[in-house]
């Protein structure tokens, strides 16, 4: 069991915009952050996307110029999201305060790392020009955390955690085991834990046409608009829409915590992964490491299945996932499984990948802690599918004070599933 951490900062960067306001209100307006692709290529299908554009953010707010054309482009927006946590958090900057730099570290969770820079330089080479000084570097996705750590002057572990689409999933839970479990680290006050992938580019989108897991519908010829291609469990859904981004977190110890306030503060309680061993992109349909998982993580926060009252789901948008997913919230929670309210905030951001599990959890935490506390909705859920028969929350917010909660308290799920056969979920508590 975990002794649960106090989440004291958020921050994002978004297809709605750069902060924590954006994504919020962006969430409660039902916005959508997918949009005709601004490129194109022959071979290339793909007609939509879930991009962090010019007008949505500004990477000369935080780095240089000649930074813009030497980094990834995840590793600006990772570092924005990043700064408006610690902001939040009463932390802001460590470079004049080296001992208390040295008791906060960071972990960054990417699926997709630098591989847009990595393309480019290809391309580069084989147009017979050369390479970046720095293409080993933005290769190594651990080097793009030292990046992080750098510019915000955190001496503590720099680490980085790349699981496919579980990667910020597991990276809070390895901050959970690093701060709360039992072998914690003594030396350590905070983590900033943060979700980023950048990657939105035909090279990539192709490859996930190969895959067959990406809409390609064309939407508009059918009469529809073609933004709403991402449509977690809705009966028409063809599969996801790729999405950016960055969402980040501080997590504090609430001794610590206890610096800003002593007014209750949403808690980090909960982890759990476990693998399939079955398939490398398609998950067991038994879906047992799935409900592992999560019941794994409800009861490492002291919890049973009844006390939780949300999840918010993967939700991908792909036939055979969100099928298998209801399936496994099903199997995980029993006869409490149609109680649950249930939302994946795919339909309106896309599938940030690796971002999702911090992308989920700011959405959950960021929306109940607003001015009116509210749950997102799943957009584009229009047409329910039979094969998943739970409360998605369809199209419109869920007002928070429709589910009374009992003791104030209200605990949530993140679930996340991945390529490569993996399973992870957060359990989050939230004052309301």
């Amino acid at each position: 069991m975990f002794r649960p951490l106090s989440i004291t900062g958020l921050g994002a960067v978004s297809p709605f915009g750069t902060g924590l306001r954006a994504y919020v209100e962006g969430i409660r307006c039902g916005r959508q952050g997918v949009s005709p692709l601004r490129f194109s290529h022959p071979i290339l299908k793909s007609r939509v996307a879930a991009c962090v554009y010019p007008e949505h953010f500004d990477p000369l707010t935080v780095i240089t110029d000649a930074d813009v054309k030497r980094l990834p482009r995840l590793v600006p927006m990772a570092l924005s999201a990043a700064r408006e946590a610690l902001l939040m958090a009463g932390l802001g900057d460590m470079n004049d305060n080296p001992a208390r730099a040295r008791r906060v570290g960071l972990i960054l969770g990417t699926g997709g790392g630098g591989i847009d820079f990595s393309i480019d330089q290809i391309a580069a080479m084989q147009a017979g020009r050369n390479p970046s000084l720095w293409s080993i570097t933005n290769a190594t996705h651990g080097n793009l955390a030292g990046e992080l750590s750098i510019r915000l002057g955190l001496r503590g572990p720099s680490l980085c955690i790349s699981t496919g689409c579980a990667s910020s999933t597991d990276a809070a839970g390895l901050a959970l085991q690093m701060l709360a479990g039992e072998a914690a680290q003594s030396t350590l006050d905070a983590l900033v834990v943060i979700g980023a992938d950048a990657h939105v580019r035909w090279e990539t989108l192709h490859g996930m046409e190969l895959l067959g897991v990406i809409s390609t519908k064309d939407h508009a010829k059918m009469g529809e608009d073609p933004c709403t291609a991402s449509r977690p469990f809705d009966l028409s859904r063809d599969g996801f829409v790729l999405g950016e981004g960055a969402w980040a977190i501080v997590l504090e110890r609430p001794s610590v915590a206890a610096r800003i306030g002593s007014n209750p503060r949403p808690q980090l309680c909960g982890y759990a992964a476990t693998c399939d061993a079955h398939h490398r992109v398609r998950p067991d349909p038994t879906m047992h490491e799935s409900v592992r998982a999560m019941q794994e993580a409800i009861a490492s926060a002291g919890l049973v299945p009844s006390d939780i009252a949300v999840v918010h789901y993967h939700g991908t948008s792909t036939q055979l996932n969100d099928r298998l997913e209801s399936l496994a919230v099903a199997g995980a929670f029993g006869g409490h499984a149609p109680a649950l309210v249930g939302h994946s905030v795919k339909g309106a951001i896309g599938h940030p990948q690796g971002a999702s599990g911090m992308a989920a959890l700011v959405a959950t935490v960021g929306c109940a802690q607003s001015d009116q506390p509210f749950l997102p909705p799943t957009l584009n859920l229009t047409t329910p599918d039979p094969a998943c028969p739970l409360d998605y929350t369809p199209r419109a917010p869920r007002p928070l004070a429709d589910l009374k909660p009992a003791a104030g308290t209200l605990n949530a799920l993140i679930n996340t599933l991945a390529f490569g056969a993996k399973n992870s979920a957060l359990v989050v508590s939230m004052p309301v």
